[in-house]
């Protein structure tokens, strides 16, 4: 291995330093002390210049072996950030253009005893500009990204993180380095480069066989002949092969067959079952060269998409099923977690990954502007059974379609798809993110006559070489070619629809910051909702960290800065309007606290709100709309500190979002919605039996933590994953039902129990907007803290009706088991979760409580 201790040079010589691999220029310098921290306040203008720069790592190294004894000898690196000359002992090995590549250099002639390595890289920018100079045919547009987000121009013309040029929730840092592994091979006769396997049900024997493929570099200038043997001791399997491999590349396929006695435990996604795998041996004993032994854990999982006509309504459906069971989908939208790749680690991702589990999610969208992830990403995904739709690292814009190009994307899509298709976690393959849309609904203005160009170039790219390679790489997953797309309908109208925002057809995205989002009748009685999302801010513990006081207003230059989403701020200032007073505290801090606890609590209401209307409209047609069966909310996490759609913190922190998430993607849940007048209460279930179950309403009046009034309704059905109406009865009989109460002054909640502890949230629905309710009273909130093993308790009481009750504890990393809730018993037990070693009095003296009614 090269990791390690390299040099690092600028353009001119004029800077240079020791720098880490695999790393990144920016991150290098930031660890030398040269700049500060890149995401502190203006830094991401301010360090422009590095990305300008043409940087030169370096290093020597002594070969650990004698070249004499080995036929073959490659330098390979795992990944290249981005354009790069590659040398070796003077002697050029070849350049690199993408970044989602691994590339290898035959080093056989050129490496000696002692070796001095050198790659020579390019300005990402510069590059960019240039190829787009050079693309003589028609433009490819977008050219730049909008003034507000500060970016860098023609992302498109290189295969690199399109968001590393800026993006509406990010920064730009188009960075340059060696940004994973790299290493040299030797090896005489012959050499392992991939190895996958991938599981498939024959329903006609009931029996599950494998598909272990491996492709090999044979050295030797003649057949090489051997034994494969595969074993897997737990479902007592064991085969053997005779296999010859040819010289050159090429790949060998063994047909596995599971011993039909042995109970096969598949893999569940998170909620329905276990992620169950199974160790697995695969051992090559070649006549010439040494054996090779591969461990693997192999999952065993079918998946189908289905798109098939609905009765009662035109279109298609679109859904998944596991395992052959129809599974409705619950998660959001992954970004990349920090602009410098080199410093999301395992625990970053563990962390961000278990978060997303424990809000109840069994899916996230690993969205196409960004990077394919990790290895570790989607190892922590099969073992804890997070679904992946994995897009193709295009987003949001034209792209070219040159030889040179094509070719190179070819290559990075046979090796992502090599590199990744073992995974059970990852379940659809996806061309791109909304490009079908940028066409169809001519984003870029391009003239009617130049449109037939476009879509000539976009069938190119997805159909004729990105989903070409797909299908002949990997038979068991499904493919689209976009997202939001209609499926099957988009293929029939030649790969681009006229509208793929039809809710008749395929997944939708959706957003809307001008309508009330309380008001569920603006959202799309979808077939799948993979995008839809409103904007928050984070902490003030996670932005103070990369500011100073004088920004610490909600319309402080730094506060603009961060916005990259044009009229952001003002938005979720109409948003928090429609239902909440503005805070108006003279004290400016005060004021941009509450700002920020107000837009938190706006975002989860709102997605609250889109999320339970899909959740319930999985079972039926409306209009012939409806079927609901997934909502991937956008987005997860963060990748700096700043205003976005996330409902992870950049560090992890939850905002509301995300302990809202936890209830609102719970597998068991009472919804309502109002309609014409009339309460309708939903059951919705992920479970995998029908129950019957008891439904409690109880309205409160604001004034009093005393109930006005109770009702329980028992022996009502739920049935096994679906949505089902389980209580309906007018607003106006209600509140003369309970009296005493009007919309202004009352509250209802509710929630489903059922025997052996089987419980859902309680759910809420407020009868008028907060701003307007009448009765509420300023609460004292207090709480004390105690530590039960290596969790701490908090008991919070309250002296009246508190919405929207909140607890903070600063940076001290950790989560809460429940947050922004509404309390309306004088008593709540709340569980701190810390993720790093903390103490009742830490806790104590960062602890801020906060509800609705502390916002003045």
């Amino acid at each position: 291995s090269l990791r390690g201790s390299w040099r690092l040079r600028s353009g001119n010589g004029s800077v240079s330093l020791r720098a880490e691999v695999p790393g990144c220029v920016h991150t290098a310098l930031l660890c030398r002390g040269i700049i500060q921290d890149p995401y502190y306040r203006f830094n991401d203008v301010v360090y422009r210049w590095i990305s300008l720069d043409n940087w030169t790592y370096s290093r020597t190294f002594r070969t650990p072996f004698d070249v004499r004894k080995w036929q073959k000898v490659n330098l390979v690196f795992e990944g290249v950030d981005t354009v790069a000359q590659i040398l070796l002992n003077n002697v050029t090995l070849g350049r690199t253009d993408n970044m989602f590549n691994r590339y290898s250099f035959d080093i056989t002639s050129v490496i000696q005893e002692v070796n001095f390595v050198e790659v020579r890289f390019l300005s990402a920018v510069s590059y960019a500009a240039e190829q787009s100079r050079c693309h003589k045919a028609h433009s490819i547009p977008p050219a730049c990204p909008p003034p507000v987000q500060n970016g860098e121009c023609h992302v498109n013309f290189i295969r690199k993180e399109q968001c590393s040029f800026s993006w509406d929730w990010g920064p730009s840092f188009p960075t340059q380095g060696i940004w994973k592994d790299v290493r040299i091979e030797a090896y005489n006769h012959y050499h392992l480069i991939y190895f996958s396997i991938t599981p498939f049900f024959v329903k006609s024997a009931q029996q599950w066989y494998l598909e272990v493929e491996s492709i090999f570099d044979v050295v030797s200038s003649r057949p090489i002949a051997g034994l494969a043997t595969v074993s897997i001791p737990k479902l007592q399997t064991q085969q053997m092969f005779s296999v010859k491999l040819q010289p050159g590349e090429g790949s060998i396929v063994l047909h596995v067959n599971i011993n039909k006695s042995a109970a096969v435990e598949p893999w569940w996604p998170n909620g329905h079952g276990r992620q169950t795998g199974y160790n697995m041996t695969t051992t090559f004993m070649m006549e010439a060269g040494c054996q090779i032994d591969k461990f693997s854990k192999v999952y065993f999982r079918t998946v189908e998409l289905v798109q098939e006509p609905i009765p009662g309504s035109p279109g298609l459906s679109f859904y998944f099923r596991i395992n052959g069971l129809p599974i409705f989908i619950k998660g959001s939208n992954w970004i990349p977690a920090d602009s410098f790749q080199d410093r999301v680690t395992y625990d970053t991702l563990r962390l961000l990954l278990k978060s997303a589990a424990d809000a109840n999610m069994n899916a996230l969208r690993v969205w196409g502007g960004g990077v394919y992830e990790q290895d570790e990403f989607y190892d922590i995904c099969d073992e804890i059974g997070i679904m992946i739709w994995q897009d193709f690292m295009f987003a949001c814009a034209l792209y070219p379609t040159d030889q040179n190009y094509l070719e190179s994307v070819r290559a990075e899509v046979s090796h992502q798809v090599r590199r990744l298709k073992s995974h059970p976690s990852i379940i659809l393959w996806s061309g791109n993110n909304e490009n079908e849309a940028a066409i169809a609904t001519n984003w870029f203005s391009i003239p009617y006559p130049d449109i037939g160009l476009y879509i000539k170039d976009y069938v190119t790219l997805y159909v004729k070489n990105i989903r070409e390679i797909v299908l002949s790489e990997d038979k068991s997953r499904p493919f689209v070619a976009s997202s939001p797309t209609n499926g099957l309908e988009s293929v029939k109208e030649g790969w681009l629809s006229r509208d793929p925002y039809d809710t008749h057809y395929g997944d939708t995205h959706f957003y809307d910051y001008n309508s009330d989002c309380w008001n569920w009748t603006v959202y799309p009685k979808t077939r799948f909702a993979s995008e839809y999302g409103f904007q928050s801010w984070p902490s003030f513990s996670t932005i103070e960290k990369v500011s100073s006081p004088e920004d610490w207003s909600y319309t402080s230059n730094f506060s603009l800065h961060r916005q990259h989403h044009e009229s952001g701020n003002i938005q979720m200032l109409q948003e928090i309007g429609h239902h909440f007073k503005l805070p108006q505290s003279p004290d400016p801090v005060k004021h941009f606290k509450d700002m920020i606890y107000l837009t938190q609590v706006m975002q989860a209401q709102c997605i609250k709100t889109e999320t339970e209307f899909y959740r319930f409209s999985q079972s039926e047609i409306i209009n012939g709309e409806g079927h609901t069966m997934g909502a991937l909310y956008w987005q997860l996490n963060d990748i700096w500190q700043a205003p976005s759609w996330a409902s992870l913190e950049y560090g992890g922190k939850w905002k509301l979002l995300h302990y809202f998430a936890q209830n609102f993607f719970a597998p068991l849940l009472p919804v309502a919605y109002e309609d014409k007048g009339m309460l309708h209460i939903y059951g919705v279930s992920d479970l995998h039996e029908d129950h019957k179950l008891t439904l409690r309403v109880v309205v409160h009046a604001w004034s009093s933590l005393e109930p006005v009034c109770t009702l329980a309704k028992e022996g009502v059905p739920v049935k096994a994953q679906s949505a089902v109406p389980i209580y309906k009865e007018s607003i106006s009989d209600l509140l003369e039902r309970c009296r005493n109460c009007t919309r202004k002054s009352c509250v209802i909640t509710f929630c489903l129990v059922g025997e052996g502890g089987l419980q859902s949230p309680t759910n809420h629905y407020f009868l008028s907007s907060l701003k307007d309710a009448v009765g509420l009273e300023k609460t004292q909130l207090s709480a004390s803290v105690s530590q039960q093993d290596d969790v701490y308790v908090f008991v919070l009481q309250t002296t009246a009706v508190a919405p929207f009750v909140t607890l903070d504890v600063g940076s001290i990393k950790g989560r809460f088991s429940d947050n922004g809730f509404l309390m309306t018993e004088k008593k709540k037990m709340v569980v701190f979760y810390p993720w790093e070693p903390t103490s009742v009095e830490e806790l104590e003296s960062s602890l801020i409580l906060t509800s609705l009614l502390d916002v003045v």
